[in-house]
């Protein structure tokens, strides 16, 4: 019995922290190397499904590079910027990106 009331507990532990967002499209603004970049995250049942760059003034091709390769780690992460590695040679805008998307999962909390 004591089993089945701590895998219960376990389950609805996991089960809550899979759904720590609430669902819904939010906006957030970072700074990147030239201007700022904003980003418009997706969240559906209660995970980052979709992250995308709506505007910078960065260089085209280091930010859209480095948005190719880290707004879909942001959904693999769901949202745990610690594990989202950055862009070499596009560290300003990389880190713009991550910037962004963690003010906009702050107001999906």
């Amino acid at each position: 019995m004591k089993k089945i009331v701590i895998a219960a507990a376990a389950a609805l532990i996991a089960s809550g922290a899979s759904a720590a967002y609430k669902d819904g499209t939010y906006t957030g603004v970072g700074q990147g190397r030239a201007s700022q970049i904003e980003v418009a995250v997706t969240v559906k049942g209660g995970k980052v499904a979709k992250v995308e760059v709506t505007k910078h003034g960065d260089t085209p091709m280091l930010c859209d590079a480095a948005a190719d390769e880290i707004t879909p780690a942001i959904v693999k992460a769901n949202g745990n910027m610690k594990k989202v590695e950055l862009v070499s040679g596009a560290t300003l805008s990389s880190k713009g990106i991550v910037e962004a998307a963690a003010n906009a999962l702050k107001k999906a909390k």
